[in-house]
């Protein structure tokens, strides 16, 4: 395949997926990140911080900062952007066209690989863009300097990017990674990725975090006549005063840095092509007992949507109220067993095992450990919310129902009693203990965690975004972020230090109701 036609075939399937709501809901996020990346000077949040002093707004610091920040968000948000495109050949057909061509199977995924790549590093382009008109609104130092501001993005951030854009491309050729479980085995090797690679020892050096830290460590160190190796801290992170600035003027990269971070890019690039030795390339003949072109034995084509460990659930339109006449019961009692449809019997096992750990530990940690761990365990579940009638193309069929606005309700409805499910144990606990804060703020968690799968799912028409961003919001529970609590697992002295219940429910509300409005206007743009 020659590097036209490899080129071709990355733009073709590029300008594809910019089109889709999902990209679009990325990269709202990504721009939201590079705010925090450069908030306000008297902001209370940092992502970015060398103990209490952080960098004067410059274009060397704002580049290094939203560039750590886009390494963080992207390697773990923008891996379910783009890791479907194998799967989406297969669904449309174009596998089956490709499979008749002389196209090879490293020529194949190496196109896959520049789509992701291409994708991911659009990502980072609209970051940079952002980081200039926030150096500006800043205010601090105007004078732009575009060495220094693209520069991290460039060495810092792109070579992790590949590094995704590669592991999309493997994972969606290896049948057990295949489907929504490696969604989350991804969250987790990307944290471990992240932590690590902020080490001074981390492989390829990492994310980078090392050369940053020292730089800015040296340079502080100038300024104050202090002692140097002050702590460096790369995540959102709460501050008891605004970060005192100070003047850095960015990073002198080492040849054995930039060697490093050439080296990361081309593991990423064998990470995509390395499957070419068992990919089948669409081929029926080559199917049986391999992974062809990211289509399972069955062929069904449906390997990316999130699954219970027993295989994909079954595909079942529930009547409606007015079909039946047996009201909003029926209706959700339907939702519920297509929610559950599939889920096997250790799943139920580890979800009882949690509930009986709740059910004896000291309150303390069935608030702090057990509830969160059971408010993750039925994530795989809580995506097909919002996502499912697209993803298995019901669109037309279930629109021509009556009571849209009930089934959209009794779809919600039915993540509301998985939720409740799970959670009911702790529950109980904290009714016991006299603990009623807690109970309400356990009451708006679970009106908020199908909210947000219903509204991400229907806005998005896909699983994906709801993993991305619920995966990463429970990791800041567990790590005892109140801002974000929403659940009321992060307590100081025993009650509850997150936002009200009032304001999650409240939060929870307005995306259901956004769901229906936008249900509306599909239905009327239909009509």
């Amino acid at each position: 395949m020659n590097a036209r036609n490899l080129a071709a075939l990355a733009l073709g399937d590029f300008r594809d997926r910019v089109r889709r709501p999902v990209y679009a809901v990325t990269l709202l996020a990504a721009v939201g990140l590079g705010c925090l990346a450069v908030p306000p000077a008297g902001g209370r949040w940092a992502i970015v911080a060398v103990g209490e002093y952080r960098g004067l707004y410059n274009s060397a610091y704002t580049g290094v900062a939203t560039a750590l920040a886009a390494a963080l968000w992207i390697t773990v948000g923008g891996f379910y952007v783009v890791r479907k495109g194998i799967g989406r050949d297969t669904d449309t057909g174009v596998g089956q066209i490709l499979a008749a061509t002389p196209l090879r199977s490293a020529g194949y995924l190496a196109g896959r690989f520049l789509s992701n790549l291409l994708v991911l590093a659009s990502m980072l382009a609209v970051l940079a863009g952002t980081t200039l008109v926030l150096q500006l609104v800043r205010g601090e130092d105007r004078a732009v300097d575009p060495v220094a501001l693209l520069g991290p993005f460039l060495t810092l951030a792109l070579p992790v990017v590949a590094v995704t854009a590669g592991a999309a491309v493997f994972f969606e050729t290896v049948r057990p990674l295949r489907g929504g479980g490696g969604n989350v085995v991804w969250f987790l090797l990307a944290l471990a990725f992240c932590i690590g690679g902020q080490a001074g020892g981390g492989p390829f050096d990492g994310l980078g975090v090392h050369e940053v830290s020292g730089s800015m460590d040296a340079a502080l160190t100038g300024v104050t006549g202090g002692a140097p190796h002050r702590p460096f801290s790369l995540g959102l992170t709460k501050v008891d005063a605004p970060l005192i600035p100070f003047q850095w003027d960015g990073l002198r990269l080492s040849g054995g840095f930039l060697c490093g971070r050439l080296v990361l890019v081309l593991l990423a690039v064998g990470l995509a092509v390395l499957p070419a030795l068992w990919f089948g390339r669409f081929d029926p003949a080559r199917s049986s007992g391999s992974v062809n072109g990211g289509v399972g034995a069955t062929g069904s084509g449906q390997q990316d949507v999130p699954t219970a460990p027993a295989g994909p659930a079954p595909v079942v339109l529930p009547a409606t109220a007015p079909e039946r006449g047996r009201g909003i019961g029926r209706l959700v009692a339907g939702e519920v067993r297509i929610l559950l449809g599939g889920v096997s019997r250790w799943w139920w096992l580890g979800a009882a095992a949690l509930g009986a750990a709740a059910a004896v530990l000291p309150i303390g940690l069935v608030t702090g450990l057990v509830l969160p761990a059971l408010w993750l365990w039925p994530v795989l579940l809580w995506s097909r919310l919002g996502s499912r009638q697209a993803e298995h193309g019901l669109d037309g069929l279930l629109g021509a129902c009556p009571a849209p606005r009930l089934r959209l309700l009794a779809e919600w409805a039915s993540g509301l009693v998985l939720t409740v499910l799970l959670g009911l144990v702790p529950l109980v606990r904290e009714l016991l203990a006299g603990d009623v804060r807690g109970a309400a703020c356990w009451a708006a968690g679970a009106l908020f965690i199908p909210a947000l799968a219903m509204f991400l799912g229907y806005l998005s028409r896909s699983h994906r975004p709801f993993q991305a961003l619920y995966l990463p919001l429970w990791y800041l529970v567990a790590n005892h972020v109140a801002a974000v609590d929403f659940m009321g697992a992060v307590r100081v002295a025993g009650r509850p230090a997150g936002p009200g219940p009032l304001v999650v429910a409240a939060l929870a509300l307005a995306m259901l109701l956004a769901v229906v409005l936008l249900g509306a206007a599909r239905r009327g743009t239909r009509d």
